[in-house]
Formats: structure tokens, C-alpha cells, sequence
């Protein structure tokens, strides 16, 4: 059943007859609902409905992450479906039915700032991580007060520890405390930058991977 937001001039929100209406992005946007089919589906479609469930499950605990680092995107869908949308094109292993993610190509921002240069990771003792970088100031989109976010994500518990002002551009480091059952598991990390009045960001960097110690 739809609901008018606020009368018959206002928004729809929900079902009404076949028409679907919702919010994106401050806007109403009304559709058909899709007609259903007595088809099988292709193979092909059960592969993309297979990636969809692979990366709409791991991305869940990143909504945090996302809503900043695709909130500018130019899209009428939500920062959470451009990521899922843009993960299942690049961050994609395997053949079907057995697809699996690849770490390096995985993206939680898109943006035009400039990505930080000679990123590195080391472990350290407590199960930390010790993030560096390089930084390049004065160019274009990259700035000394621009903030670093860091993220961690250990495939064994399916979680991520991210920071998304973690330091400044020109601190060139920052060590990111895990949660101490973390230990022994292998775990994967990657840089963004953002800007420090937070209106833009930059691609995803993929720094490696880990043992915590």
C-alpha cells in the first residue's frame, strides 16, 4: 500500500496499483513495478544475482564508509547500491557459482581527490596496525589538512575497523588498534582521503594484507 506524504499534491512512498514510489537522494521517484516472468532464469542472470548477494552481504557492516565515500556521486541510487554496483563490476573473482572477492580491486570511494602516495602497513605489538604514507602538497586536490581514512577487514570474523579521519594528509602515518581476538587472523586494508570540509574524497587505495600480532 502507498502512502502520500502529506497529501494528494505530495510525495508517494510505497505501492500504488503498479506504480512504486520511493526516495532518492531528496527526490520522489515513481516506476513501474517490474512484470513478473514464469521464465527461468539464464545463467548469466543467476550469476549477477549471486554477486549481488556476495557483495550486498559484505558491504553491509561498511555502510559508514560508503555513505562518505560515494556520497557525491552522480546516480539516482543510494551511496550503499553505487558501491555494491561498482564492487560487482571490478572486486569480482571466480567462476560461477563459486565467486569469491578479490581484495586488491575492492572500492569504498570514488572522487577526485589525489590518493595518497607509498602507502605501506606494518604490524605492530597489541594488535595494531602502524598505517604510512607519502604525501604530495600544494597540487591539485591534495591538501596538508585533507583526512586520511584507514580500514581494516579481517575475512574471518567478516568485520571491518575503519577510521575516516584518522589524520591529516601531512601527518604521513597512524596506527589503527584491532580488536585483540583479531590476533593470528590475516587481514586486509586500504587508504581514502577526504577533504577536510568533507565535499570530496578520493579513489580507494588497496595497501595489502597481514597477520595481526
Amino acid at each position: 500500500m502507498g502512502k502520500l506524504t502529506g497529501g494528494i499534491d505530495n510525495d508517494l512512498i510505497g505501492r500504488l496499483g503498479n506504480h512504486v514510489g520511493r526516495r532518492v537522494k531528496g527526490e520522489n521517484i515513481i516506476s513501474m513495478r517490474p512484470a513478473k516472468s514464469n521464465k527461468p532464469p539464464t545463467a548469466a542472470q543467476l550469476a549477477q544475482r549471486l554477486k549481488f548477494g556476495l557483495f550486498t552481504h559484505w558491504l553491509r557492516s561498511a555502510l559508514p564508509i560508503l555513505e562518505i565515500g560515494y556520497q557525491h556521486y552522480e546516480a539516482e541510487m543510494s551511496a550503499y547500491n553505487m558501491a555494491v554496483s561498482e564492487n560487482m563490476k571490478y572486486a569480482v573473482t571466480g567462476v560461477s557459482p563459486n565467486f569469491t572477492i578479490n581484495y586488491s580491486e575492492a572500492r569504498f570511494s570514488k572522487g577526485v581527490l589525489r590518493k595518497v602516495s607509498d602507502a605501506e602497513i606494518a604490524t605492530t605489538a597489541g594488535a595494531a596496525i602502524e598505517f604510512t604514507w607519502g604525501s604530495v602538497i600544494g597540487q591539485s586536490y591534495s591538501k596538508a589538512d585533507d583526512q586520511v581514512g584507514v580500514i581494516a577487514y579481517d575475512p574471518l570474523k567478516d568485520e571491518f575497523v575503519a577510521l575516516m579521519n584518522a589524520a591529516v594528509r601531512s601527518a604521513e602515518e597512524y596506527e589503527l588498534q584491532l580488536p585483540l581476538d583479531w590476533t593470528g587472523d590475516v587481514v586486509h586494508c586500504w587508504v581514502l582521503v577526504v577533504s577536510a570540509d568533507s565535499k570530496r574524497v578520493s579513489d580507494t587505495k588497496y595497501v595489502g594484507q597481514l597477520t595481526v600480532v
